[in-house]
């Protein structure tokens, strides 16, 4: 089906979005191939992220939604279409730019925090700016201010293990956050926890989101989280459309 009415259009009525959108895509689709299995999972999909928009993306299991935003983030190539991050169209770079363009403009956080279990939380939250090249002194600097900020300034030097479920999600956000990322990508970031818990997590991104005017595109099967942002979007057979 030719998705004609899924393009996500960019609110420019109060003139507050005029800068270079931080995520675009264009008729972006997605058809895995493997022997006879030829399936289409994305079709045609236009989307727009400004500095500052908080987006989510809901769907029934199996819609595509994680691999929408695995193409967002440059995970994945798309089949069809294009990606572009701050301007810069991801299947264009080489897979060594295209780690560097995500390590600069984006945040990942999902459902299952993904930290690495040998390294205190300081550790995993500093290893994003390592990475980029920021002294040992500076990155860690950087990552006691971000934990800090999200009420683990006291567990420092306490490894995932030694970390409740919802202490290890807010460790998880301060990694995708403590680069100052333009963007962050969040698959279930809520789906793995309770309800105080989601709670004081989703407080904290919109914290840090109205702060740092980082922009969240959100997938969930939570529709009470969804309603709060500032647009949703519902995927269907593959198709993007405003909910209404």
């Amino acid at each position: 089906m030719n998705n004609t009415n899924s393009t996500v259009g960019t609110d420019t009525t109060d003139g507050s979005h005029k800068a270079e959108p931080v995520i675009h895509c264009a008729q972006l689709s997605k058809r895995f191939r493997e022997g006879q299995l030829d399936v289409s999972v994305l079709n045609n999909i236009n989307l727009t992220v400004n500095a500052g928009d908080k987006i989510a993306i809901v769907g029934s299991s199996g819609s595509g939604k994680s691999t929408l935003l695995h193409l967002l983030g440059g995970l994945d190539l798309p089949t069809a279409g294009h990606v572009e991050v701050m301007g810069k169209r991801m299947d264009q770079l080489s897979d060594t730019a295209r780690g560097q363009l995500r390590n600069q403009s984006l945040g990942f956080i999902y459902q299952f925090h993904h930290l690495l279990p040998e390294f205190s939380a300081l550790e995993n939250v500093a290893m994003p700016l390592l990475i980029r090249g920021v002294t040992v002194v500076d990155a860690t600097q950087q990552a006691d201010d971000i934990l800090t900020k999200v009420g683990l300034g006291q567990r420092l030097d306490h490894k995932p293990g030694q970390l409740s479920g919802g202490e290890r999600q807010r460790a998880a956000i301060a990694r995708a956050l403590v680069t100052k990322p333009n963007a962050v990508l969040a698959d279930e970031p809520t789906g793995n926890l309770d309800h105080n818990t989601a709670e004081q997590v989703f407080e904290l991104m919109q914290g840090l989101n109205s702060e740092l005017q980082t922009a969240f595109v959100i997938v969930t099967h939570d529709l009470t989280l969804a309603r709060r942002m500032d647009r949703v979007y519902q995927l269907t057979a593959g198709d993007l459309q405003l909910a209404s």
